[in-house]
Formats: structure tokens, sequence, C-alpha cells
């Protein structure tokens, strides 16, 4: 490399870093927004469930018309990012970014079973997208998506590290663009912070307990969780990509969809133990690391209430149920294990996520981020058995497979 190169990479290098602190500032106060706004909105539903689940076929028709209204191109959501991100599409309509936020908040407020990283993860790409192709960046398509994305799991998650290998491996599963490390990093670490200086908090659990590996008992149950989470985060992929077929085959007209199926949906979720199962599933999180109550199938009936709500229409991620799901799991297993039961629910907390979403280095990170360092070994094993197992499934149906990973 001569004089010119490295001049010219340097001077790259130093515009990605101003570009990726400037997202990280910019996402992490829309992800402040809008998820101080869904919490405020979390606790109302709660309160007044009895009033707000049995108005929630009306939530679905008005969140599609608001969709057919003012982008229908951007009822494809996660897709739209997955497309630009390999090169399909050139850009994301900024509209996406009101609309999501507005659709996620109408789908809480009346008990849509949904979660919310998709819309931070949605939020940032655009917002990244847009501002890397004003800013004529090289590679902008690729480096400043992966930015955004990382710094809008981030800021709503304040876990940077798996935030940044979340957008770095999710895209295509068995490949990494390490040009984007570097400001994937900054924009996740700076959202982070902003969205914590501005009073968004940060869910963890330092876990004080431990297992003994050198315990041929412990390796067993070990690779059992291992092999149950990869099952579960497998079986949530299959059945989401299923039924949304299924749904927009059985139902043409998006307003037939989504109002008719809504409800029997808002029946089961209004009946079922006062709305438990509705919103993201923290209540569920919460039951499994502070003592509650956690009941035996609290784990599939979030799962298959989380797909039929995203099935037909409504607006949310995947991944804060994948959580619920995944601890709830790890609890009921632990106590049939004989393990502690908030150990194996911070197991399933980040391997259902990485089985369910094809990625590996993301949740391990995520185990370290929420539970700290001492049982990395063990989230290590259990998270690499649980992506095994997943089978190269996942819940983004635009997620491209390679069979080597390649760094470039």
């Amino acid at each position: 490399m001569n004089k010119q190169q490295i001049y010219e990479k340097a001077i790259l290098t130093i515009k990605y870093i101003i570009l990726s602190i400037i997202i990280g500032v910019v996402v992490g106060i829309v992800d402040t927004v809008f998820g101080r706004g869904l919490i405020a909105i979390s606790d109302f539903r709660t309160a007044n469930y009895k009033y707000l689940i049995p108005f929630l076929p009306v939530a679905g028709l008005l969140i599609t018309w608001l969709y057919l209204r003012f982008s229908k191109l951007s009822l494809k959501g996660m897709t739209l990012v997955f497309e630009v991100g390999q090169e399909k599409r050139d850009s994301i309509p900024l509209a996406l970014v009101p609309l999501v936020m507005v659709g996620t908040w109408i789908t809480h407020l009346f008990g849509g079973s949904a979660g919310r990283e998709g819309v931070a993860v949605q939020i940032g790409a655009t917002l990244s997208h847009y501002l890397g192709r004003k800013m004529k960046t090289p590679d902008n398509s690729k480096v400043m998506l992966i930015t955004g994305m990382a710094a809008g799991f981030g800021g709503l998650f304040q876990t940077p590290l798996a935030a940044t290998f979340f957008a770095m491996e999710v895209i295509v599963a068995g490949y990494m663009d390490y040009q984007a490390l570097l400001p994937a990093i900054i924009g996740a670490f700076v959202a982070s912070y902003t969205s914590h200086f501005l009073g968004l908090e940060k869910f963890a659990v330092e876990l004080k307990g431990t297992v003994d590996f050198s315990n041929i008992k412990i390796v067993v149950a070990v690779i059992i969780l291992g092999l149950a989470f990869g099952i579960v985060g497998r079986l949530f992929s299959k059945l989401l990509q299923v039924l949304k077929k299924i749904m927009a085959e059985k139902f043409i007209n998006p307003y037939i969809r989504i109002g008719v199926v809504s409800i029997p949906l808002a029946i089961v979720l209004i009946f079922l133990w006062q709305g438990r199962y509705s919103g993201l599933g923290t209540n569920l999180i919460s039951s499994v690391f502070s003592g509650g109550e956690v009941y035996g199938i609290d784990w599939i009936l979030k799962l298959l209430l989380t797909v039929l709500t995203l099935s037909i229409g409504f607006q949310g991620g995947e991944v804060t149920p994948l959580f619920s799901i995944g601890a709830t799991l790890g609890a009921v297993l632990g106590q049939l294990l004989g393990i502690s039961p908030i150990l194996c629910g911070a197991l399933g907390y980040a391997a259902v996520f990485g089985s369910a979403t094809n990625t590996l280095i993301a949740p391990i990170m995520l185990g370290i981020e929420v539970f700290g360092g001492s049982n990395m070994s063990l989230f290590v094993v259990v998270c690499s058995i649980a992506y095994i197992v997943n089978g190269n499934k996942s819940i983004y149906g635009a997620q491209e497979k390679s069979s080597n990973l390649q760094i470039k």
C-alpha cells in the first residue's frame, strides 16, 4: 500500500468515525423516545387491560390503514433492511421510521404480543443509510447500514457488543464484513451511552451461581439445555415463516387478515391470566429473575401468541419475546435438571435468541453484557449447541446463507 492509499484509507476511516458518532447520538435519542414511550404504554395497558385488549382488532385495522396510506413498501419492515444490506435495493423509505414506531406503540397499547428490537434496528438502519447516501460514503449500502443496525439495537438494549455482532452476523449467515466493525462498534456504544444518559434503563442481572464442568451430570444437563434452546428457537422461526405464508394465502386482503384473526387473538390474550402474554414479555422475564411465579406452559403460550400476532400484520419485533420464551423455558428446565433456574433462565434468554436469529457471537456477547462474565464459558457452550441445532433457520426470511465464513 503506497502513501496515497494510506492517506485515502485514513481519511475514510476518520469519516466513518465521525458519521458513526453522529448516527449513535441521533439513533440513541430516537431509541429513547421510542423505548420510554413503549414502557409508559405497556404500564398503562397492564393497568387497564380489560378495556384495551378488546379493541385489538380495531387497532390492527388502524395500523394497516396507516401503512397502506402513507408507505405500503414499509410493510416489508426488516426485509427492506436485508435487501439493502444484500445490495438488492438502493434505499429504505424514511416514512418507515414514524410508521414502525407508531404501529408498534399501537400494537402494545392494545395488547398484541410482540417485541421492539426490530423497530430499533429498522430505525437505525433507515437513518444511517439515508445519512450515508447524503454524505456519499463509499460502500454506504453495507457499512453505514450495519452501523445503524448496531446503533439501533445497542441504543435500545444498551448491549453494544451484542448489537455490533448481531448487525454484522444477521444479514448473511456465515459472513461478516469486518470493514464495518469499527463504525458499528462506535455507533453502538455511542447510542447506548446516549440512551442511558437520557434515562432509558438497561436490563441486567448479576449471576452469582455457576456450575462444575467436572461433574458428568452437569455436562449432560448443559447439553440438554443447548439442545432444547436450539429446538425452540428453530420452532419459533419455522412457525413464524409458515404462519405468515398461510395467513397471506388465506386472507389476501390485509384488512380482513388482521381484523378477523385478531378477534380470537384478543379473546385468548385477555382471558389467559389477565393479559399475561400481551406485550413484550418483560413481565415473564421479571418473574424468572426476581422469584415470581413461572408456569410450565409460559414459554409455549408466549411463543404461539407472538407468532400469531406478528403473522397477521401487527408491528414490533421478535427478540424480546424470544428473551422471555428462553428465560421461562430455562427456568422450567433448571428445576427439572437440578440446576439453578435463574442460571438456566439466563442461558435460555441468550441461546433461544441466537438460535431463532441464526447468530452465534451476538447471543454470547448478550449473555456476558446482561448477566456478567462469570459464566462466559457456559454461555459459549450452550449458545454454540443451540446454534448448531438450529440448522441455519431464521426468523428473518430474507436472511441469506453462506456456506463458508468469509472475512473481508
